[in-house]
């Protein structure tokens, strides 16, 4: 990969999640988390979500450069019937362009239409912070590109978890992220929660 940083500072954690075993029953779907600390983070997933087996495979600090990388361990191997896919902060944070980010977007979902016809690719928009606030036209930005390839890809699906995240006059809500201003706290996922819901409602 042409990556300034090497994706195998991520190996630990990519393969302790690689080899979980998991003992789901066949009657339930199979949804996969997988992309950086928001999700890895989001430790209660599965009581959001109790009709569908669920798998978090979010690894730390990722950008789509590195889940590229490890398609086959965090993704393939899982055969997910529904995939929700959470990168591109780490991207705009490195200073990556939105058109460099929104290629390898398409390279991943080209992959799993190749590999896994069936499955629901989902990408949940890169969210707004207290952090990274300064970002925020690129984030817009992003997100606009990546909601209209979603918008014309047959199984890509664009999950906006930017707007629910603002309150009335466009600023992030300070109330729904833990002390560093990046990552969130349970009112946080509850937005999430329930922007996601909607899409596993629509099964």
């Amino acid at each position: 990969m042409a990556n300034a940083q090497d994706p195998n500072r991520f190996k630990e954690q990519v393969d302790e999640l690689a080899n979980k075993q998991y003992n789901f029953s066949n009657d339930k779907p199979l949804v996969v988390f997988t992309g950086s600390s928001s999700i890895r983070m989001w430790k209660d997933v599965q009581s959001y979500f109790p009709e569908y087996e669920i798998i978090n495979n979010g690894f730390g600090g990722s950008q789509f450069s590195d889940l590229l990388y490890f398609y086959n361990e965090m993704i393939l191997q899982r055969k997910p019937g529904i995939l929700f896919i959470y990168e591109g902060d780490n991207d705009l944070n490195d200073n990556k362009k939105p058109v460099k980010i929104l290629k390898e977007a398409k390279q991943l979902t080209k992959k799993i239409q190749q590999d896994l016809p069936e499955t629901r690719i989902v990408f949940i928009s890169p969210k707004p912070s207290i952090a990274r606030v300064k970002l925020k036209n690129k984030y817009i930005t992003f997100n606009n590109k990546l909601e209209r390839y979603c918008n014309r890809t047959k199984n890509a699906e664009f999950a906006n978890v930017w707007t629910p995240m603002l309150d009335a006059q466009g600023n992030v809500f300070k109330d729904i992220f833990i002390e560093d201003g990046l990552h969130m706290n349970k009112k946080g996922y509850d937005i999430w929660g329930n922007v996601i819901g909607g899409f596993l409602e629509s099964e």
